[in-house]
């Protein structure tokens, strides 16, 4: 039997040597990294536009008196809820009941002359038919009769003012709303429609007033001229609203106003709302925060917030493709809601999104993908309004 030279042993033991370990690494080799993959959910969802703003009163009013005096009485406590008609002030009513029965007195008196100057002019009547008058005297009584005419109705005037200032002395709330701390203490002088004596503040219901850029308003003004109105000011458009500590806009108000005029200092305009405050729970100078619909409904994909990466500028997600390998596509982000990212562009329906593992998946990676449906679940609350960032 012939010897294989010795280099022909080298090389042969060289190649088993590799084999042996080429098969040890293909058996060591890790399996392809395992990630959770959901395909995009499709909603109809309306964008919206979040603006600051603050609460201010429908109906505001500054109490003062019409007529000068000392005043009497004080019939509320500082801050109570009042009711139009209540009694709030009193001034020392004495002088003008006083001048109203002087008035009274004047009235009969003017009476009396009127009645005397009817007669005397009756019988004037028939003397001047009998020439025992001259007509010149006749028209002297006649005369006489109209002053005591005017005079009757200077003096009914006269009455009537003299009521309406003992009526003024009783002051009592022209609206239902809370009233704040009195500014005069009885006893002090105080001079008609000069002095502040409290402010009263409607509440309920209460407007919410906040200003929106111009850019905004003509994106507005062309989805109205659209049949797609977003802020009607005849209240159909519906708008929610939150408080600084509140976490969701759990309240809801409608558009009642869109100002005619766009400020040029700020370049922007003043929109309100109305909101029903039956506890109370807002007040006037109270700031928040107003979602004002700024689209009309579309069907939108959306995908947890979590799937989206950040590359520089630019956002992307990744996806699994037929072939199971990660390939990166770029997308234009909308508002979020609940979790879930509204997709403007970028993905199709039928794309597999992967939404857990992003860590272990790269790009040109193959990967095992699993279907989880109910990783999109949270975008049953994408219907809502969704907040503009």
């Amino acid at each position: 039997m012939s010897k294989l030279p010795f280099a022909h042993l080298l090389a042969f033991a060289l190649a088993a040597t590799l084999a042996a370990c080429e098969q040890h690494q293909q058996a060591a080799a890790p399996p392809d990294p395992a990630v959770t993959v959901a395909s995009p959910t499709r909603k109809t969802v309306v964008d919206q536009d979040e603006y600051v703003g603050r609460f201010v009163a429908v109906d505001s009013v500054d109490i003062r008196a019409r007529v000068t005096g000392y005043l009497d009485r004080v019939h509320f406590t500082d801050g109570q809820m009042v009711k139009q008609g209540d009694l709030l002030f009193t001034i020392d009513p004495r002088p003008f009941q006083t001048a109203l029965d002087q008035a009274k007195a004047t009235l009969a008196q003017a009476r009396a002359n009127l009645a005397f100057a009817e007669a005397d002019l009756a019988r004037g009547a028939q003397l001047v038919r009998d020439k025992t008058i001259t007509d010149q005297v006749f028209g002297q009584r006649t005369q006489a009769k109209r002053v005591a005419e005017a005079a009757v109705a200077a003096q009914e005037a006269a009455v009537r003012q003299a009521g309406l200032d003992l009526g003024f002395t009783e002051l009592r709330a022209p609206v239902d709303g809370r009233i704040g701390d009195r500014r005069v203490s009885p006893g002090n002088l105080v001079s008609g429609n000069n002095i502040l004596l409290a402010t009263i503040v409607s509440l309920d219901p209460i407007r919410f007033e906040f200003t929106f850029d111009e850019a905004s308003y003509i994106r507005y003004e062309r989805l109205a001229r659209g049949g797609k109105d977003m802020t009607s000011r005849d209240g159909s458009a519906l708008v929610s609203l939150k408080l600084i500590d509140e976490p969701d806009f759990v309240h809801q108000g409608r558009m009642d106003f869109v100002d005619n005029v766009i400020d040029r200092a700020s370049g922007t305009i003043r929109g309100r709302a109305v909101f029903a405050n039956p506890n109370q729970m807002f007040t006037p100078g109270m700031f928040g925060r107003i979602r004002v619909p700024g689209s009309p409904p579309y069907a939108a994909l959306l995908v947890p917030d979590d799937a989206i990466g950040t590359e520089q500028a630019r956002k992307y997600v990744l996806v699994v493709d037929g072939q199971n390998i990660v390939r990166q596509k770029y997308v234009t982000l909308g508002e979020l809601s609940g979790g879930l990212r509204i997709i403007k562009s970028g993905i199709a329906a039928d794309d597999k999104v992967i939404v857990n593992g992003l860590m272990r998946a790269h790009v040109g990676q193959k990967v095992r993908p699993q279907e989880n449906h109910d990783a999109a679940r949270p975008g049953d609350q994408a219907s809502s309004p969704q907040v503009k960032n």
